[in-house]
């Protein structure tokens, strides 16, 4: 299978800002670039690249004032099956895991696992299988949240998405990471492309997407609490503690987006 993906982006700065873009496609992806997703930028601009601590392509820059547009147009291939969902796993003892895996055991800004332990045990304290218990947490947050754009919350962290029982993708994934890490099950913040393939087209303007993935029987394993069922095309961009570590972008001083597009589309086999 192939996909076009791609997005179209302009940035409003009253100054000169100095911006990190989290756009790329992730490194473990990049093989499968049929044409690459450069970043061309209006006006043209310096740009300087690099890996963050959690092996996410950056891209820093200063934005003048006024107007900034950033556009990539690319094709990647896929396998065009579905992602297969661990019905079993078992958890890996603390003790035994891997080093880089433990930091996803700890609270971050919107995984906030110190308010949601006790419910999480409550919950889920009676299931000794890894994999059941992400089945049992994604199933959860699935049917206890209520999805709409309209309830979008940069500030909204798990717990408070638990309160109002509502919010966005962001918000599914960090409540299931918040739940899992409260379990002793590592789970980390995803976000990339997600098309309508294979499904019902959404009656909504497309967007980048959020998951997360959780460590058991000894590999990472990827789940998606809003839509909770196994998908096709997923493309990963970036990886981290929660939303902050893969944020499209980071501005260091007043600006807002004032045009936002992105795509992901099946493309013919001919095309």
């Amino acid at each position: 299978m192939r996909i076009h993906i791609g997005y179209d982006i302009t940035f409003q700065c009253p100054q000169p800002t100095p911006l990190i873009l989290t756009l790329n496609v992730h490194y473990s992806r990049v093989s499968d670039l049929e044409r690459p997703d450069h970043q061309h930028l209006e006006p043209s601009l310096p740009l300087t690249s690099f890996r963050d601590s959690f092996g996410n392509w950056c891209t820093r820059l200063v934005a003048p004032t006024g107007s900034l547009r950033v556009r990539a147009d690319a094709v990647i291939g896929d396998t065009g099956s579905l992602e297969h969902l661990p019905h079993t796993g078992a958890k890996v003892a603390i003790q035994d895991l891997p080093e880089e895996a433990l930091i996803f055991l700890l609270g971050s800004r919107y995984c906030e696992t110190d308010l949601l332990g006790e419910k999480a045990w409550s919950l889920f304290g009676h299931i000794s299988d890894g994999a059941v218990t992400v089945r049992a947490i994604c199933d959860y947050v699935h049917k206890t949240l209520t999805f709409g754009y309209q309830h979008a919350d940069p500030t909204r962290g798990a717990a408070r998405a638990l309160s109002e029982g509502h919010g966005v993708c962001r918000d599914f994934a960090h409540l299931a990471i918040t739940l899992c890490r409260c379990m002793n099950i590592p789970a980390r913040y995803c976000t990339g492309y997600l098309g309508d393939i294979g499904v019902p087209p959404a009656d909504a303007p497309m967007d980048f997407s959020a998951w997360f993935e959780a460590y058991v029987d000894g590999t990472w394993h990827t789940f998606d609490a809003r839509h909770n069922c196994p998908r096709i095309g997923r493309v990963l961009i970036g990886r981290g503690r929660d939303a902050t570590d893969v944020a499209l972008s980071t501005g260091f001083g007043p600006h807002e987006l004032s045009q936002f597009q992105v795509w992901t589309d099946e493309l013919p086999e001919h095309a």
